[in-house]
């Protein structure tokens, strides 16, 4: 199993074209043997301590393999849609790990 936690930084007032590629890059993931595990966003209020921006939106996925994982980022659907989150997103942190 992969996991990964991306960290989503948006351009100002790019929230509607963000959602509109998630709509459709959410449900690829399961085409690839990956489930969302989690999509939050977080409230200023509910951040204890921080040193880095607040991000718009937290992630967590897990696929069953590297290989679906670059499968996923390869889809052709995906990419035809790929102009909205480069519209959007501002940076990304994508941080690859394991479940321990």
């Amino acid at each position: 199993m992969i996991y990964i936690t991306q960290l989503i930084y948006l351009i100002d007032g790019q929230e509607e074209t963000f959602d509109a590629f998630e709509r459709v890059a959410i449900p690829l993931i399961a085409k690839y043997n990956g489930r969302l595990l989690l999509r939050n966003r977080l409230s200023p209020q509910n951040v204890i301590e921080q040193s880095i921006e607040t991000p718009y939106e937290i992630h967590l996925v897990e696929f069953d393999n590297e290989s679906d994982l670059a499968d996923f980022f390869k889809d052709e659907e995906r990419k035809r849609f790929v102009h909205l989150k480069e519209q959007s997103i501002k940076s990304v942190w994508l941080i690859k790990g394991e479940k321990l």
